[in-house]
């Protein structure tokens, strides 16, 4: 009985890999970071997509 004891908390303190809540929690962040770019692009008023087509058609 023991040894199963060990085993179960061997494995319940073993911190590999990534668990469904952080990997929600990073998602969560990288939403959050792409809408605040979004939004500051927006404020400047930055035409992006007009600035790249300018430099790839020379223009």
């Amino acid at each position: 009985m023991e040894k199963a004891k060990a085993l179960l908390v061997a494995i319940s303190e073993d911190e590999r890999g990534l668990n469904t809540a952080e990997l929600m929690g990073n998602a969560a962040l990288a939403i959050a970071a792409l809408v605040v770019i979004w939004g500051a692009l927006q404020a400047l008023g930055v035409d992006v997509v007009g600035w790249i087509r300018g430099q790839l058609l020379g223009g």
